[in-house]
């Protein structure tokens, strides 16, 4: 079969000198989204994707698929609940509150604000009376989150917009008068190609110009610095972390603010250039919980007093367990005999243990509804007896479940609102050895009938200590359900088995990372399951990355690659989007040892001529600002010069969304197209 030519990209012959090294650029015209000759060959390349993928399979299952809708676990406020919901027809889902005795009411609905779906709702926060609501809104897909407040008895709005607020925390006064939240510096106050970054904490009186906000911290830190930010329930306690870019550790500063006025908090220094992740929790006992990976990588809870929050203090109360990792806890004091609730994942399988509040000791366990994902668990603030935590698994739409600690049962309290049709699958937990000898473990999900080989995608990710767990996915049950399989595998790189596993995958060791989904890949070849020419790859992101770099290192062992929102050329990558905040995670090259793992691995610098690359589907988001489409821009151009393999390398470039959420109809119509590639090109 002829392949269709690809348009015309010109080739540059020059290269950069690095650490005495000539590293060659030769799409670097096309990081300019703007130039004339970009704009013309990404309008030659829609028009190649729009030939390449019709017709268009999958998406109308998908989209019943996703008519289950959605629910998510409750906030309390004492009578007042705060919640969202997808029904079965909306686009986006729908905050709302309800109270003691009355109906619920919407609070927040995105298609009501912006009908046309690219307002997105990206985080909120009640006050602690639950009178007032903070909420954060973007629009077209860039993040750019801005801050609003609203009165929750009158839906009025009483402050906002408060711009500049990506990423942002709000940590409440009691009273609901002043709130502590996170801001960058304006644009006109930081240097050129820096107003991503410079970020503050603030303390913001709802009623007040944002000129009169008292910055409270982060002057003269990181300019890739995160900050956390929370406020004590009885408000006595102020707790500020920050971390450089998305490093696993934190410093972390405690202020009393019965000692000193909120606006002068006196910032005292508990865990500073310690390498680990620590978060504190007051509680209502008077007792200081503490969340850390210090000294163990798989987590512990210690306790000490607020007064003296030291690690010399800590005594543990939860230990550290040498299999599960331990993800989060709720304190259930309204009993005879308090308890607190421990969250876990065991090789990435939830579970949720029931121990003594004042000693730890493990006295049980919350029934859960099978072998699945367990979301946050939620209490009430002022205490009590019950808990409310969400649980999805790869049949199970999401569920709000309600523990009672009284009775020890677990009750189905609130469900995704539709009722769908989902095929039976088959799931299992498979062991496969990588290159080096370690054991990994992947999610295996097949139809229920019949043996292999079939067509299958490998999907990864492998970074940033992210776990892959069991959920609900319209595509991957629309995928087996036409007879393939789909395999999720839980790479070095992830947190599945703890922060040890995640450095195993980090700066110069990601070559681990490749290697596991190489490892997968052959075992599941080796066992019958599938075959390399039925054999699909797919990530995004990070992800994007690994399959990205899966298709250079291996071409033989694919047939097909789903590559979206990528990170390709690694070289260059902290110049755009937020990658400067990643070169923790990856090295930077501009430092000879991060050099060298870099250009090692660069996907977009590892194409050669004359290789027979796998049948390659590129998707990226124009309004992207975590991720710039430019990687796969150049990677695209790159293979369709080099590939001498007779699959297609195309490019779906969509407009008006970003690296986060979207609505769901374009979520449908990039799974049914990404589908629909990999289907043509494994034989499903």
């Amino acid at each position: 079969m002829t392949r269709e030519p690809y348009p015309t990209a010109r080739r540059e012959e020059s290269a950069e000198i690095l650490h005495d090294t000539p590293v060659a650029d030769p799409y670097r015209w096309l990081e300019d989204p703007d130039s004339p000759e970009t704009q013309g060959w990404l309008l030659a390349q829609a028009d190649l994707f729009k030939r390449q993928s019709k017709p268009q399979r999958f998406g109308d299952r998908i989209a019943e698929l996703l008519r289950s809708g959605s629910v998510g676990v409750p906030a309390w406020r004492g009578d007042r609940h705060f919640f969202s919901r997808r029904t079965p027809d909306q686009e986006h889902a729908v905050y709302y509150v309800s109270e003691k005795g009355s109906t619920e009411r919407v609070l927040i609905d995105p298609m009501a604000i912006d009908p046309s779906g690219l307002t997105t709702l990206d985080a909120v926060q009640p006050d602690k009376e639950g009178r007032l609501l903070a909420y954060q809104i973007s629009v077209g897909g860039n993040e750019e989150s801005v801050l609003y407040v609203m009165d929750v008895a009158t839906g009025a709005r009483v402050e906002g917009p408060i711009d500049r607020c990506r990423y942002s925390p709000i940590a409440w006064l009691p009273g609901g008068e002043a709130f502590y939240y996170v801001r960058r510096l304006p644009s006109t106050e930081v240097p050129e190609g820096e107003s991503q970054f410079h970020r503050r904490v603030y303390l913001h009186r709802v009623g007040t110009s944002t000129e009169d906000d008292v910055m409270i911290f982060g002057e003269g830190l990181k300019m890739t610095n995160y900050y956390g930010v929370s406020v004590s329930r009885d408000g006595r306690w102020l707790q500020i972390s920050a971390s450089e870019g998305t490093a696993p550790r934190n410093d972390l500063w405690v202020a009393d603010l019965t000692a000193s006025s909120p606006d002068r908090p006196d910032l005292q220094v508990v865990q500073e250039d310690v390498d680990a992740q620590t978060g504190f929790s007051f509680g209502r006992d008077g007792r200081l919980y503490i969340h850390t990976d210090r000294d163990a990588p798989r987590v512990r809870i210690c306790v000490t007093d607020p007064e003296t929050p030291g690690f010399d203090n800590w005594r543990d109360l939860i230990p550290e367990d040498s299999e599960a990792v331990l993800s989060d806890f709720a304190i259930l004091d309204d009993l005879e005999r308090p308890v607190m609730l421990v969250s876990w994942t065991r090789h990435a399988i939830s579970e949720i243990t029931v121990h003594d509040l004042a000693t730890g000791e493990r006295i049980g366990e919350v029934p859960a509804p099978g072998l699945g994902s367990i979301g946050g668990i939620a209490e009430r603030p002022e205490g009590g007896h019950e808990a409310w935590f969400g649980y999805t698994d790869n049949t199970t739409p999401p569920t709000i479940q309600r523990y009672d600690a009284r009775t020890g049962e677990t009750t189905l309290w609130a469900a995704s609102p539709g009722v769908v049709d989902v095929p039976p699958v088959r799931t299992s937990q498979v062991v496969y050895r990588s290159k080096d000898g370690t054991d990994v473990r992947m999610l295996v999900i097949s139809p229920v009938d019949g043996d292999g080989p079939r067509p299958t995608i490998l999907y990864g990710y492998g970074g940033f200590g992210l776990s892959m767990t069991p959920g609900y996915s319209a595509s991957v049950l629309a995928w087996v359900e036409a007879g393939g399989v789909y395999v999720i595998a839980n790479l070095r790189g992830g947190g599945e088995e703890g922060e040890d596993w995640h450095r195993a995958g980090m700066l110069g060791n990601k070559q681990n990372v490749f290697d596991d989904f190489h490892a997968a890949a052959e075992h599941l070849i080796a066992t019958g399951v599938t075959t390399s020419e039925q054999l699909a790859i797919s990530g995004g992101s990070n992800g994007g990355l690994l399959v990205g770099a899966a298709l250079t290192q291996r071409p033989e062992l694919y047939a097909a690659v789903a590559c979206s929102a990528p990170l390709l050329d690694m070289i260059r990558y902290e110049q755009f989007g937020l990658g400067a905040t990643w070169n923790v995670e990856y090295g930077s090259a501009a430092d000879p040892d991060g050099f060298g793992w870099l250009s090692a691995y660069s996907p977009y610098h590892q194409v050669r001529e004359g290789v027979a690359y796998p049948a390659t589907l590129f998707t990226v988001f124009q309004s992207d600002t975590r991720v710039h489409p430019l990687h796969a821009w150049k990677m695209c151009a790159a293979l369709q010069h080099a590939s001498t393999g007779e699959g297609p390398i195309v490019l779906r470039n969509e407009t008006e969304v970003g690296h986060g959420a979207r609505s769901i109809s374009r979520s449908v119509d990039l799974s049914a197209d990404t589908l629909t590639f990999l289907a043509r090109h494994t034989g499903l």
